[in-house]
């Protein structure tokens, strides 16, 4: 991966979890590694305190390196831990170096069985002849002015695509996610089409065409995968991107108690309800802490809701309570991270899902709201007024998104899905004329798969 992590729990001498940060400073984190092949090791270590007593270490390494050690000290003093060396080589994120068993890969990265979500999308499509239908999903898909869709074909660990559509530049987003996960296993052979857009494309009636999609919705039944944003900064993480589950994890300074009790939120005027937002937050101007940063959708009513605000970093929201998730022009992509956070989450009832919702508890990871906002300073009332109730809510999203939403639980989720796809293909899996290859990124490394011990590696 492009950063491995490892989750730390402090103890009491008698064996009881810590709940609060033990103060700055007092635990430390350092990961090294032997060189190979005469390179120096370079490794990039992160520590995060996240304020609850668990700690999370992450390193980076910039090329391969072999018999990786982690230490842990507090107050200066090493901490003994299981599995603190990794025998044998560990590779940079660009390796090809493909595990030839997708069933052992599932396995050692501990990925679940079971997903809620998979299983309810691919119910209707035991059995899919391409032959049969290639040509009028283009047909019914290719309409250049309001969709864009992509054709993909792995082969041999290869990967082919044609796309269709004026607006094709988020294939980068799939492309991605395809070419790191081939340099770690051998994916099946498989075709599969992707929808670029935000918006769900296959209605809930009519003839069923597979599209893999980022976003769900109650009156379409697209086949979900993890939104392009939390598989970026999956991929990305200790790289291009700052913001992913880990890092928000880590950036929020105030304990519970210390937040402001407001209601928080910022985003641009992507739907009617974000506008209501405003009018409600003017009427109880102590519960809330909102502005619209941007006009794009409602640039007529600036006179009203604006003038848009300046960005706020994401890991100061959490120096409030209260958090809000609320549509934008589909389900907003923010949730994971929200949820990952350590504030109280009021989440929109909403027609729209991404691949996670399904497992998501009423009361228990989130507070409902309805759809028009009209119980929202209710519920707000409710959150002041039962604290504790409300911290163990945060807490439990919290634990939610380190069950679910993690950089391995995102690769599990696609290879999952490939793996479960390739089942139900009964059409011969072949490239087809003017597709273009997408190339791996031109990197050198030795692979020693003999001697890794991939479970080891996370």
């Amino acid at each position: 991966m492009r950063a491995r992590y490892i989750f730390l729990q402090l103890i009491d001498v008698h064996g009881k979890n810590l709940t609060e940060s033990p103060g700055e400073n007092t635990v430390t984190g350092l990961v090294q590694g032997q060189s190979f092949n005469d390179l120096p090791c370079r490794i990039w270590t992160q520590l995060f305190d996240c304020k609850d007593g668990s700690f999370i270490l992450r390193y980076k390494v910039f090329n391969t390196c072999l018999n990786i050690k982690i230490k842990v000290k507090i107050k200066g003093k090493e901490l003994p831990m299981f599995h603190s060396e990794i025998k044998g080589l560990v590779y940079e994120e660009e390796c090809y170096c493909p595990n030839p068993s997708i069933t052992n890969w599932l396995n050692n990265y501990q990925c679940q069985q079971n997903y809620t979500q998979m299983n309810y999308d691919l119910a209707p499509f035991p059995n899919v002849d391409f032959d049969k239908i290639r040509q009028s999903i283009i047909k019914r898909y290719d309409q250049p002015s309001s969709v864009s869709i992509c054709h993909y074909i792995l082969k041999s660990n290869r990967i082919y695509r044609q796309c269709y559509g004026q607006y094709v530049g988020f294939k980068i987003f799939m492309d991605a996610i395809l070419l790191s996960l081939a340099r770690k296993i051998v994916l099946p052979d498989i075709e599969f089409f992707v929808n670029l857009g935000d918006w769900p494309l296959v209605p809930d009636k009519g003839p069923l065409y597979p599209i893999f999609s980022w976003c769900g919705s109650e009156d379409t039944r697209d086949i979900v995968m993890p939104t392009y944003d939390i598989t970026q900064s999956s991929l990305e993480m200790m790289g291009r991107e700052m913001l992913d589950t880990l890092s928000v994890q880590g950036n929020t300074d105030l304990p519970w108690e210390n937040k402001v009790e407001q209601l928080f939120w910022r985003g641009r005027d992507s739907r009617k309800e974000r506008l209501d937002l405003i009018d409600i937050s003017r009427k109880h101007p102590k519960l809330f802490n909102v502005s619209i940063t941007n006009f794009f959708f409602f640039k007529d009513k600036i006179d009203k809701y604006g003038p848009g605000q300046s960005h706020v970093s994401f890991f100061d929201f959490f120096k409030y309570k209260y958090q809000l998730n609320i549509d934008g022009t589909v389900a907003t992509y923010r949730f994971p991270y929200l949820l990952a956070g350590d504030s109280l989450v009021f989440k929109q009832e909403s027609k729209y899902y991404e691949f996670f919702y399904k497992d998501l508890t009423s009361g228990l990871h989130y507070v409902p709201v309805k759809s028009d906002l009209s119980d929202l300073v209710e519920k707000i009332q409710w959150a002041k007024e039962h604290d504790e109730d409300g911290l163990k809510i945060a807490k439990s999203a919290r634990q939610f998104a380190r069950d679910n939403l993690l950089p391995r639980d995102i690769l599990c989720y696609y290879t999952t899905l490939f793996h479960e796809w390739s089942k139900r293909l009964k059409s011969k899996v072949k490239v087809l004329n003017n597709m273009e290859e997408v190339p791996q990124p031109s990197h050198s490394c030795q692979c020693h798969l003999s001697n890794l011990n991939l479970k080891d590696e996370l």
